[in-house]
């Protein structure tokens, strides 16, 4: 799988899944802008990619604000004179149950993982339309097909996600465009680890957190191995080049959903 010339867009690309899908990218042969609302950590994704012999451009971007994600594209354009395949991987994740949940927290939630996909998508489009090609590829979770306690915002956001990316795709299809949503399982990022992530709060009496890993991972997964950020790096790469793949919602999850 061959990506050479084609320029990438990957938001949220300073850590985690961001930078594994941008170094994937990157190692395929793209040129990736990287952009987070820490500008930090995105240059350090950046210097990564350079690292790999390929153009890079890090960027500080709110997703959930029109204008930033306007300049971040037009800065996109302005460095690497392009854009071929946008990655809308930004998100945000509380962990907070139905009774703990405000309407500030929903809204925050909601801001950046749908809206902030949806203003994304459509600055992407806008500049992949009259090239008639272009890769669109929302990062949703397995969290937008089934359910998880202490989640249900989160969940709301992602099922928007992958409906939302359904949709365009159908908009799209006759443009040269595909868009498709990709799903992470469970990936010892944030959202997992530590003693405020999942294997924190739902830790059994006695368990420690590392143990409440391990055996989320055995229960809840067939394959017994959580996932990894190189794991949504494939998928992406994959799904960049794919050009009769459109309108999927695709998990890696060693097999959570099945």
């Amino acid at each position: 799988m061959e990506l050479k010339g084609k320029v990438a867009l990957v938001t949220g690309g300073g850590r985690g899944i961001g930078q594994g899908i941008a170094l994937a990218l990157a190692g395929a042969g793209a040129d990736v802008a990287v952009a987070d609302l820490d500008q930090a950590i995105a240059e350090e994704t950046a210097a990564k990619v350079e690292a790999a012999g390929r153009r890079s451009v890090a960027i500080s971007v709110n997703v959930a604000q029109p204008d930033s994600v306007r300049a971040m594209v037009e800065k996109v354009e302005a460095e690497l004179g392009g854009l071929d395949i946008a990655v809308n991987n930004a998100g945000i994740i509380s962990i907070q149950s139905i009774e703990e949940l405000t309407a500030e927290d929903f809204d925050r939630i909601m801001a950046v993982n749908a809206k902030g996909v949806f203003l994304c998508t459509q600055a992407a489009v806008r500049v992949m339309r009259p090239r008639r090609w272009g890769r669109i590829i929302n990062v949703a979770s397995i969290a937008g097909k089934i359910g998880f306690p202490d989640l249900s915002h989160y969940t709301a956001s992602k099922f928007a996600v992958i409906g939302f990316t359904n949709a365009v795709a159908k908009e799209v299809a006759l443009d040269g465009i595909t868009v498709n949503a990709l799903c992470p399982g469970i990936v010892g990022t944030g959202m997992w680890r530590g003693e405020d992530g999942l294997a924190g709060r739902w830790r059994e009496e006695g368990e420690s957190e590392e143990a409440s890993w391990a055996r989320h991972q055995k229960t809840l997964l067939p394959q017994g191995v959580a996932q990894t950020p190189e794991d949504m790096g494939q998928l992406a790469v994959y799904l960049a080049c794919a050009e009769h793949v459109t309108g999927q919602a695709i998990a890696v999850d060693g097999g959570c959903t099945l």
